[in-house]
């Protein structure tokens, strides 16, 4: 748990492992064989390391898994990994572009990703470059918004309609047209998971 905490919070800072060391006043190689997991350090360098990050020696261990005890958060706070495409592939899902990660309060957060959005089919409510935070799942209920590959192609962030033996893909621009699934093409259909929340990247 620890070697997971500690890159995560250096990739999440945009330091490299030897601005890291410099910090602490250690070598580099120490911060490697910490982040692959062959090593821990002692009590008194995992008090820097959490005053470094602003956070506790518990959330380094795993104990506890509030990002930064000084915010106001009333759940845990979760490293999630941003992607930029996600497509079907032979036996399952391939989360593709691996863009780093932004930080959400979830539970089970291998459950989730974050999916950039693309396109302007969903203004004016979500634009293009926003971040959508996704719960992976195959299913979804009449009117959630989600996203769903359709054939070959890559996922589409819509408000997902199931009506008779139809689904439609609906996006939020009426410039826009829906997309109407029927008969055989319904095999086609994918749902990556459910957009639980989207959020403007400046």
């Amino acid at each position: 748990m620890f070697a997971e905490q500690i890159k995560l919070l250096r990739k999440h800072r945009k330091i490299s492992q030897s601005e890291l060391a410099k910090q602490l006043n250690i070598t580099q190689q120490a911060v490697g064989k910490w982040e692959k997991g062959k090593s821990t350090p002692d009590s008194e360098t995992l008090t820097k390391i959490a005053e470094y990050f602003k956070t506790s020696v518990d959330f380094l261990l795993g104990v506890d898994k509030i990002f930064d005890g000084s915010q106001p958060y009333t759940e845990s706070d979760f490293a999630i990994p941003v992607i930029g495409t996600v497509k079907a592939g032979y036996s399952a899902l391939a989360y593709n572009e691996d863009l780093g990660v932004e930080f959400a309060n979830v539970r089970n957060p291998q459950d989730y990703f974050y999916l950039i959005v693309k396109g302007d089919s969903m203004e004016p409510r979500i634009k293009d470059g926003d971040l959508a935070l996704v719960h992976k799942q195959n299913t979804l209920e009449d009117g959630d918004l989600g996203v769903i590959i359709y054939g070959d192609n890559e996922g589409t962030l819509k408000r997902f309609v199931k009506k008779d033996n139809m689904i439609i893909l609906q996006p939020f621009n009426p410039e826009y047209e829906s997309k109407i699934i029927t008969g055989e093409d319904l095999n086609d259909v994918y749902i990556a998971g459910k957009v639980i929340e989207t959020k403007t990247k400046w």
